[in-house]
């Protein structure tokens, strides 16, 4: 998808209150870069020998951090999760 493109799945996904899940590393630059408001953002990095914990790791962090999501930038890779808000900008990691 190009930029406009996701510009508009964000937005709709302010309008839905829903936190995007996805691999397209745009996401960060759309949040961060052009200060885009954000539901959420959820970006998995998970490469192909690791894949087949990925939906259990997704699950995981949406059950034990739901509230932290909303609003935040979340990078979710094998044993590690990194949140960070663009005003405080800070990070938490779980190893």
């Amino acid at each position: 998808m190009t930029r406009s493109d996701d510009r508009e799945l964000i937005a709709q996904a302010i309008r839905e209150r829903r936190v995007l899940v996805t691999e397209d590393k745009d996401f960060g630059w759309l949040v961060y870069a052009s200060h885009l408001d954000s539901p959420g953002v959820l970006l998995l990095r998970f490469p192909g020998h690791a894949r087949e914990v990925l939906g259990e790791t997704v699950v995981g962090v949406v059950r034990e951090r739901a509230e932290q999501l909303l609003g935040a930038f979340v990078v979710i890779q094998p044993g590690q999760i990194r949140i960070s808000r663009k005003l405080a900008q800070n990070q938490e990691r779980l190893t």
